[in-house]
């Protein structure tokens, strides 16, 4: 029957296949896993190596982006500084403008407060003189003549 190849098949030869290909199957099938352990195990240290690599990149990135972030955290110290000084200065000059405008109010106030002051002195000096004039006149009408 092996060499007939159109003579029919027997249960047992077809018993026989049946069996071969089990083996044949089971195998492959062992075959199979050992590629796919080797070819993960390999995948696995692949992976890692990358991984690894990723992490140190991502180490350094981190760390540059923090020295970046310190630099310009100090810049914007200094120039948050120089805008509060600048700030300070502008209110100190500012008080000084006040100071000038109010001192020269206070000034001509004060110049027209004296000149007030002093024609209130005339006018009570040429009062004081009106009144000993109007007593002088008084005590000629009041009194008689001496005799």
């Amino acid at each position: 029957m092996d060499n007939d190849r159109n003579a029919p098949a027997t249960r047992g030869n077809l018993e026989d296949v049946r069996v071969e290909l089990k083996h044949d199957i089971a195998e492959l099938r062992a075959e199979i896993k050992a590629e796919l352990k080797q070819e993960v195990g390999g995948l696995r240290a692949e992976l890692k190596q990358e991984v690894g690599g990723l992490r140190a990149e991502l180490k350094q990135d981190i760390a540059a982006l923090r020295g970046e972030a310190k630099e310009d955290n100090a810049q914007l110290r200094s120039e948050m500084q120089l805008m509060h000084e600048d700030l300070v200065e502008r209110i100190r000059d500012s008080e000084t403008k006040l100071l000038q405008a109010f001192y020269s109010f206070a000034e001509s106030n004060q110049k027209r407060v004296s000149s007030v002051e002093e024609e209130t002195a005339a006018i009570k000096s040429r009062l004081a003189t009106v009144e000993e004039r109007l007593t002088g006149v008084e005590k000629r009408l009041n009194m008689p003549p001496p005799r």
